[in-house]
């Protein structure tokens, strides 16, 4: 087992794009789930959240990556979290030099990038376990499909909650907002509606599957 735990992945497309649908953070892993219902009551907050946590998690596993075989087990948690806050500190000052508003409307959830299970789950599963440019690739594409679940989460809470996109008006002069969106309550039944989606595709796909495998038994 611990030589299977410890087997060095072959870098390949599937290591990127893993992240983006098969192990999705948010729509099938059920990461994150805070900074998801918190922030993404607009497209921005959503694409800022995203591309700070994409930086956090490719640059401190890309670190714990070099370093693995010099962190001692009994303290490689600790580690971890030293490395991701020095990230999470540089992310932070960053958004505050960039705009005090866009840093004003993510609030707390800034630092709290810190706790986010995707990072430390991926530094503890992954990168402590595997080279630097597959863990890079493979952080790279996590990232990036935690960003795609925010930005669909902030991109229809936004249109419905204001009847804007990225501040620009999209939706018809008579068009009521749905308040509710913007709301917390919208942030679940939005994801809710998210996860259904997800789950029904890939019941779908799995129905096919089993179909194709009938059809070749059959022959």
């Amino acid at each position: 087992m611990a030589t299977l735990r410890h087997q060095q992945e072959k870098l390949g497309l599937d290591t990127f794009l893993r992240g983006l649908w098969e192990e999705n953070p948010v729509f099938v892993m059920l990461l994150g789930m805070c900074p998801v219902l918190a922030v993404t009551n607009s497209t921005m907050n959503a694409i800022a959240m995203g591309l700070a946590t994409t930086f956090v998690l490719v640059a401190s596993s890309g670190l714990i990556s070099l370093l693995r075989n010099l962190i001692p087990k009994q303290v490689r948690i600790a580690s971890y979290i030293v490395i991701i806050a020095t990230f999470v500190t540089v992310v932070d000052y960053a958004i505050q030099a960039i705009s005090l508003d866009l840093y004003n409307a993510l609030g707390a959830f800034i630092q709290l990038i810190v706790a986010n299970c995707v990072i430390l789950g991926r530094a503890e599963a992954y990168a402590s376990k595997q080279r630097l440019h597959t863990t890079l690739v493979n952080s790279l594409g996590m990232g990036a499909g935690f960003t795609v679940a925010l930005l669909a989460l902030g991109t229809v809470r936004e249109v419905l909650g204001n009847g804007t996109l990225l501040g620009f008006q999209v939706m018809p002069a008579n068009f009521e907002p749905w308040v509710v969106m913007i709301l917390p309550p919208g942030g679940f039944f939005v994801l809710g509606s998210w996860l259904l989606l997800f789950a029904y595709i890939r019941q779908r796909q799995d129905q096919r599957v089993l179909e194709k495998g009938g059809v070749s038994d059959a022959r």
